[in-house]
């Protein structure tokens, strides 16, 4: 039976486990460069065991952070920042991955800690773009609308971000349509109001992820998994339109038949104040209804802490793959300590190895891409 400690095979690629570290953002890149600092968190979860190893979100473009303190992939020197990354996490037998992003009209905005709301031209801001000129809330950037010159920069930095993240080293890319960034902002008609083919229809706003999706599968190499990361609904009771759970199971429909692997399931980021009903294992259903219904893989992603709950969701099929974010800030050993208190063997490293329960294996290292 498949359980969080089988592997999985997508494409060419094997995966260790189901376990995946979620991308989370660490707001320590200067200039979008990746640091000493990335290289520990990510390489700890590595020894710690995740068959996925996800970087946060990275832009693929300048003006596609969050803020100035973010990840990129826009640059060779970016590249070059994050080649020992990815060749320490193969050494450690996982699988690396990427997200690549353009925030839209949430960029331009201050780090947790640095300030709130955006961040000012004169401290390092800039201009934000978005389907329509429709700020998230009252302290957030103004954004222009892309017009089709912009929107078709947008297609090219996506793709070349997925050329960069190849030579990187990146066994996975994964395109981040989802928390209300700029590609769900054109899925959702609360930030879109466009008139011409990339808004109003359902057709028509999932146009450019479509476009975007397509056009990574192209230069992405066909052994290698594509990822597309969805928010399922908005959260948006009592608005009139919104993107929710039945649009998101026929885009899944349509990204499969473009080409994409696995749909991570999140939801949210659209709304400045959303009602939430926050219970452990909250998304999981949309994972479950878009794996059955779109007969394509999922990963499950929020309020997943506990080693039990994250078997049952792979064991009952309600999704593919778990990804766990604020548990592995807590605990970046989690998959070994699961794997003890689920009596699975699993390999350790070697140099940890006088530490692990008895009968575990030592796990030899890779050197170069998982597959």
């Amino acid at each position: 039976m498949t359980h969080l400690f089988s592997p999985m095979t997508l494409r060419g690629v094997t995966f260790a486990n189901r376990i995946a570290v979620s991308p989370m953002c660490m707001y320590s890149s200067q200039d979008g460069l990746m640091t000493g600092w990335h290289r520990i968190h990510l390489g700890a979860r590595a020894v710690g065991g995740a068959g996925l190893v996800m970087t946060e979100a990275c832009a693929v473009s300048p003006e596609g952070r969050i803020s100035p303190q973010d990840a990129g992939i826009w640059n060779d020197e970016q590249v070059q920042a994050m080649l020992p990354i990815t060749h320490f996490i193969h050494e450690q037998g996982s699988v690396a991955g990427i997200q690549l992003a353009h925030a839209g009209r949430k960029a331009s905005t201050f780090a947790p800690g640095a300030g709130q709301g955006a961040v000012p031209v004169a401290e390092g801001g800039w201009q934000v773009v978005a389907p329509s000129p429709v700020s998230f809330s009252e302290t957030y950037p103004q954004p222009v609308a892309l017009d089709h010159v912009g929107i078709r920069k947008v297609i090219s930095d996506f793709v070349a971000a997925t050329d960069r993240a190849l030579v990187a080293g990146f066994d996975v890319v994964e395109v981040h349509a989802a928390h209300g960034y700029l590609l769900h902002q054109f899925l959702s008609p609360i930030s879109n109001q466009r008139t011409d083919e990339y808004g109003g229809s359902f057709a028509n706003r999932v146009r450019l992820v479509r476009e975007v999706v397509r056009a990574v599968r192209e230069v992405w190499p066909a052994n290698l998994p594509l990822f597309v990361r969805l928010s399922a609904t908005d959260w948006a009771e009592g608005e009139r339109r919104s993107w929710d759970i039945d649009e998101t199971v026929e885009l899944a429909r349509l990204l499969k038949a473009d080409g994409a692997d696995l749909i991570d399931t999140s939801s949210g980021g659209m709304l400045a104040r959303p009602n939430i009903p926050l219970a452990p294992g909250y998304q999981v259903p949309f994972a479950q209804r878009i794996r059955h219904e779109a007969g394509v893989a999922t990963g499950a992603v929020g309020l997943i802490t506990d080693a039990a709950q994250a078997d049952e969701i792979i064991r009952s099929g309600q999704a593919d793959l778990v990804l766990l974010a604020r548990e592995l800030l807590r605990d970046p050993y989690w998959p070994l300590h699961a794997a003890r208190e689920l009596e699975q063997t699993v390999s350790w490293p070697l140099q940890y190895l006088r530490a692990a329960p008895e009968g575990s294996t030592r796990r030899e290292a890779q050197q170069g891409p998982a597959s």
